[in-house]
């Protein structure tokens, strides 16, 4: 018998609308491979059911999982970028609902940032879901499994724990412990590949693919950090590290940075090189951020001789110098850059007593003399932000054009601060999970004292076109990468995203 089905949730189409067809990438369920791995060491017989991948819609994904029989069915929630949690519920809770009508006695667990956010909310919310892991889950699950049955007087022995009990109350256990630094090679030790379909049929975004001759599969995704040990008001990533409760707690409350050692990463990666994995995301929310950890992996790499395609994360103040040759050698093509504001008022708001100066400009010249491409990330609307800042960020990338930029809304994820301060002064939030997307019909990003949320998201949508059709832009992506990233450009304009909030 199956003791647990990690399940990897589909809502692409809600929440890409028509960019889910060819231009969204699909990445592995990093989280669902590695708590897999995790209750496998523990003598425990896990599988992965990746719906995403498979392309299974809610009532196809419910059947699927019901042919596993599985003691537990657990609804792993995350997504391509740490902040997707709250967007991919849209696909966990249709495909539960889905399965409980169908097996009414499954066990159904969830567990992600979105959950961790807002326990006791989400199973006042959704009646199908019988329990949600407070934090990352290690522990609870592990655990959890250890059971001879789920009957409330066994429920509660489990730390971590939210769940229903028989006359329909929210039962809040106390929190479990995360997974200390020193134990993580053991205790998430790597990725169940093996559970996982062919690596083949996973792609990544079209702009990363152009340093691999636009060849976008296969594709594979990894951590070799967790957390981040900043408390940008934006993020919720640090969510999952919550040992406190609370329904003040946010993710600045639990701002933990762990990592793996760079001989047991080494292993993932020689994995990895073997199916024949050149393009690969490291989705660490900060992987240039401590030397004696990333320069020791691209030391291991170097040595090996791989010939990766890597796309990996710094902040604009971690990113020095003298780091980035040895980047380079390993096989670090892009770096995605928060640089979310080049003002550096706005910026210090936002980032706090995280906040270093930066000269951006000078920052862009030595990544690229290092021959590393730069993904740069904007972000439309955060606090203090007026029509004529957003137009002054704007005019920034159109005349400092990185080869890869990402425009965002401000949004209140749930687990950020600004969630927190959104529902403290009565702010309009998301109705509906794929509210939380940024490319969904119903997204609802957040308002600012300056600003109302439609007129941040038109000129989120406004500014997104205008830089993909700006002839300096498209000039540097032909020089670097010929007429098929081009092509591809301009076929991704051609899709147009509706928003309910701009109709009229």
């Amino acid at each position: 018998m199956i003791d647990i089905l990690f399940v990897h949730p589909n809502a692409s189409e809600v929440i890409y609308q028509g960019l889910a067809k060819n231009n969204a990438a699909i990445e592995p369920p990093i989280w669902a491979a590695m708590l897999a791995n995790s209750v496998r060491s523990k003598g425990f017989r896990p599988e992965i059911l990746d719906a995403e991948v498979e392309g299974l819609d809610y009532l196809s994904a419910a059947k699927r999982i019901t042919e596993y029989k599985a003691k537990v069915v657990c609804f792993v929630v995350y997504g391509q970028q740490p902040s997707a949690s709250s967007q991919n519920m849209e696909g966990a809770t249709a495909t539960a609902r889905e399965l409980k009508n169908l097996e009414p006695n499954t066990f159904v667990l969830f567990v992600g940032g979105h959950v961790a956010a807002l326990p006791i909310e989400t199973l006042e919310k959704e009646s199908f879901i019988d329990a949600v892991c407070q934090n990352e889950g290690v522990y609870t699950i592990q655990n959890l499994l250890k059971l001879s049955s789920f009957d409330e007087h066994n429920l509660k022995k489990i730390d971590g724990l939210v769940f229903r009990t028989n006359d329909n109350q929210i039962c809040l256990n106390p929190p479990s412990e995360i997974v200390p630094r020193s134990s993580l090679d053991v205790e998430l030790s790597g990725m169940a590949w093996d559970l996982l379909p062919p690596l083949s049929r996973y792609r990544t975004a079209g702009w990363h693919s152009w340093t691999n001759d636009t060849e976008k599969q296969p594709f594979a995704a990894l951590y070799t950090s967790l957390g981040c040990p900043y408390k940008c008001s934006f993020c919720m990533i640090n969510i999952i590290n919550r040992t406190k409760q609370g329904s003040n707690v946010s993710s600045e409350d639990s701002n933990i940075f762990r990592w793996w050692s760079p001989e047991f990463i080494i292993k993932q990666f020689d994995y990895i090189a073997e199916q024949g994995v050149k393009n690969v995301k490291i989705a660490d929310e900060l992987f240039v951020l401590n030397p004696r950890h990333f320069e020791a992996i691209c030391d291991l790499i170097i040595e090996r001789g791989y010939d990766f395609n890597i796309w990996a994360y710094s902040r604009v103040d971690t990113c020095k110098p003298k780091h980035l040759d040895k980047l380079a050698k390993a096989g670090v093509n892009w770096l995605g850059l928060g640089i979310e504001n080049p003002n550096n008022d706005l910026r210090k708001e936002i980032h706090k007593e995280g906040f270093q100066e930066v000269r951006i400009l000078d920052l862009f010249k030595v990544i690229r003399e290092a021959g590393i491409n730069i993904a740069g990330n904007y972000i439309f609307g955060l606090p203090f932000d007026t029509q004529e800042s957003m137009q002054a960020t704007l005019d920034f990338a159109l005349e400092n054009p990185t080869e890869m930029t990402n425009m965002y809304s401000a949004m209140a994820y749930p687990g950020s601060p600004l969630h927190n301060q959104a529902r403290l002064f009565n702010i309009d939030l998301p109705k509906t999970y794929s509210g939380y997307s940024q490319h969904s019909y119903d997204t609802l990003n957040l308002a600012s004292e300056n600003l109302t949320a439609a007129q941040i998201l038109s000129f989120r949508d406004y500014a997104w076109d205008i830089y993909h059709s700006n002839e300096n832009y498209l000039n540097m992506v032909k020089t670097k990468f010929g007429d098929k990233a081009v092509n591809e450009l301009n076929e991704t304009r051609k899709i147009k995203l509706k928003r309910k909030l701009l109709e009229t």
